[in-house]
């Protein structure tokens, strides 16, 4: 990663905070600096250019909606004057009311228009629009001109409006690195910014805090959350001289590592750069609008020409003025209004469709990309797992009960702040209460000794046993999860199993993603291989891998790309964040997920539960139907109305329901998107009764 001073790195994140991105999960590094956020930033797909942001000084409307709804209000106060047929209301006023109303709207769209010649992107949606609407004034229609434009400016805001949504801001992803750090020199303590530190130097890390450089641990035992990195819900325990990662977060007491990594070089500064390099190389899908504009654009002009030029050869007795308004009212036909608002409008239906069901799409293209995936990948913990540490299982010798070791072993656990203690602790309750403990010792890197209602008990992992000289089965060393063995008056007990246990609609997912036509599911996990591979088989998974690192994750996924696959990987943690953003649909749990994770994604499943997978599927293959079904009625009307037109047998009236009409028809289709029930698993969605 680049190397930002603490005043550099304020002046990027506040650029790249201005810049107005519709895709919110195509962030490159480039955007993160102040020349590249200062450049007009496009639509979602690559293409189709939304109309420059207006400057400061042209914006002197805050709200984006004001420009249209003043539009709408002298469009329809304007259809009243018309109607009423009102004296003053005619030729120049009647002309420079539209004509408000229509620059209110339309402005932005003929200066994109106008910008775009010079870098040879001269046919598309701008400049039909421009030529549609600038017809419709030509020929008189004045109405049609503003409604035309009007329309597709509020399908253009519909849009954005569902993508400000899943806007936040980048400080998140840059803020997980440590920003300043304590510093052993000499016997002296100083706080310094983690650039300043040497390798060799002594930092100290207080409990609660994040390790802010790789090192190693020069004081132990110590215990650490080390999600950032692994994923993994079990605290891990560090032993003298065992590698302890930037990121990874402190949990008990105060701790001393010796630094062995530059700030730039630590692994979580790797995972933040992967991050950026994985999200320049994600593809983006073209709207079908803005492939077919460079095609039908500069064919309707060249039509609509040669509909002015031809006859003047064959016709007899030719009229310039009969010919100009037939060739404008092919214009405004052929103008896609149909297309340029009910595409968007039909994308953004099926992305309110799925914001009710609990699942934020970042941009439009993501559902067609979902839609077409055939591949899942998921991480384990906090995505599939509830990713809280607790008890699962209490198994205890013949003749004793498990409630009573139970309390025996909470109880003597509540003098430790170890996270396995404390949830052992949570599990047993009130069930402690009132117990007497007394004579505790805590064995580094082995469990606790005491007297528990006057009884010796050891609770701990099975080097605490062997240390006392107490015996115990064999299979206990064969247990995957993480482990509390116990010991009463010298014999062993039993123990506890302390692991995170699948989500309750874990296994749902799986079947209705296996059901919906997704032919390969594959867990990645930085837990014990173990562990995932147990889960894997619990859940019906086809393929597991433990053990993985950031990197690995990224390899893997890499992999199954390079092999054809269309993936979608699920996950939560800030280590998923590089493998979310490469995929080619990146989906992060919201709930607990981490910000980073969730401002890389392209869909964000805000209620964490897995199965959502499924139904984003299928709101995705709704939207898909709704808006190929506008595509061809848009089609279908125009090609015959175009005919009329070309024939001087259609009218402005015709032209109108060629356009308007068919836009509206086409967008009381998309907003059906909003009525259908998702709900159903396995099946189709079906319309609500």
């Amino acid at each position: 990663m680049p190397d930002r001073t603490p005043e550099k790195l304020n002046e990027e994140l506040n650029t790249a905070k201005q810049v107005q991105l519709e895709n919110v999960g195509a962030l490159t590094r480039d955007q993160l600096t102040p020349t590249a956020a200062a450049e007009p930033q496009g639509h979602d797909v690559a293409g189709h250019d939304h109309a420059p942001a207006a400057e400061p000084s042209e914006s002197w409307w805050r709200n984006p909606y004001a420009p249209a709804i003043a539009s709408l209000i002298l469009l329809l106060a304007g259809l009243a004057l018309d109607y009423y047929d009102v004296a003053f209301f005619t030729k120049y006023v009647r002309l420079l009311w539209y004509g408000v109303a229509f620059l209110l709207v339309g402005w932005k769209v003929i200066r994109s228009a106008v910008q775009s010649i010079p870098s040879g992107n001269i046919f598309n949606e701008f400049l039909l629009m421009s030529l549609a609407t600038l017809g419709a004034f030509a020929i008189g229609e004045y109405p049609e001109g503003v409604a035309v434009m009007l329309f597709y400016t509020v399908g253009e805001l519909f849009q954005d409006a569902a993508v400000n949504r899943a806007k936040r801001s980048i400080r998140a992803l840059l803020e997980i690195q440590a920003t300043e750090v304590t510093v052993v020199r000499g016997g002296r303590s100083m706080v310094l910014d983690p650039k300043q530190v040497q390798l060799g130097d002594t930092i100290e890390v207080r409990p609660g805090e994040k390790v802010a450089l790789d090192g190693t641990l020069t004081q132990g035992p110590a215990s650490f959350n080390t999600a950032a990195l692994t994923g993994e819900s079990a605290p891990q325990t560090k032993q003298t001289g065992e590698v302890v990662l930037a990121g990874m977060v402190n949990l008990e007491s105060l701790i001393q590592v010796a630094v062995t990594a530059g700030y730039q070089d630590t692994k979580l500064a790797k995972i933040l750069a992967m991050v950026q390099d994985a999200v320049s190389r994600k593809a983006k899908t073209q709207l079908f609008i803005t492939k077919f504009a460079k095609t039908y654009t500069p064919i309707v002009v060249l039509l609509a020409t040669l509909l002015i030029v031809v006859p003047y050869f064959v016709v007899d007795d030719y009229v310039f003025r009969t010919w100009l308004y037939r060739a404008l009212v092919f214009l405004v036909i052929s103008c896609p209004c149909a297309l340029v608002v009910s595409i968007p409008l039909g994308y953004f239906g099926g992305i309110g469709a799925a914001s009710k069901a609990g699942i934020l799409f970042k941009g439009s293209n993501f559902l067609d990309v979902l839609r077409e995936i055939d591949t899942v990948v998921m991480d384990k913990t906090g995505t599939l797992t509830q990713g809280v540490f607790a008890v699962q299982q209490v198994v205890a010798v013949p003749g004793t009960e498990p409630a009573a070791l139970l309390r025996l072993v909470g109880a003597l656990e509540t003098k430790s702040t170890h996270p396995i203690a404390k949830a052992v602790v949570q599990h047993v309750g009130a069930a402690a209460a009132g117990v007497v403990v007394d004579n505790v010792e805590e064995i580094a890197g082995h469990g606790l000794r005491g007297r528990v209602d006057g009884r010796e008990v050891l609770a701990g992992n099975t080097k605490l046993l062997a240390k006392y000289g107490v015996s115990y089965p064999a299979e206990v060393d064969q247990v995957v999860d993480s482990i509390v063995v116990a010991a009463v008056d010298g014999r062993y007990a039993g123990y506890l199993t302390v692991a995170d246990a699948p989500k309750a609609d874990a296994q749902q997912t799986v079947r209705e993603l296996r059901a919906d036509g997704i032919t390969k599911i594959v867990m990645l996990s930085g837990d014990k291989d173990s562990i995932t591979q147990r889960v894997a088989k619990e859940l019906g998974i086809d393929e597991a891998h433990g053990g993985l690192l950031p990197e690995d994750k990224a390899r893997y996924v890499q992999q199954y790309l390079n092999d054809g696959h269309k993936l979608a990987f699920v996950g939560d943690g800030v280590n998923d964040a590089p493998v979310v953003a490469l995929a080619d649909v990146g989906i992060a749990m919201g709930g607990l997920g981490s910000d980073a994770t969730i401002e890389t994604a392209d869909v964000v499943i805000q209620t964490d539960h897995p199965s959502k997978i499924a139904t984003a599927r299928r709101i995705a293959r709704a939207t898909h139907t709704v808006v190929w079904q506008n595509i061809w009625l848009a089609f279908g009307v125009k090609a015959v109305v175009l005919a009329l037109g070309a024939g001087g047998l259609a009218t402005m009236w015709e032209a109108v329901f060629a356009d308007v009409g068919v836009a509206l028809l086409a967008i009381l289709n998309a907003v059906r998107i909003q009525r259908m029930d998702f709900t159903s698993k396995g099946e189709s969605p079906r319309s609500e009764s």
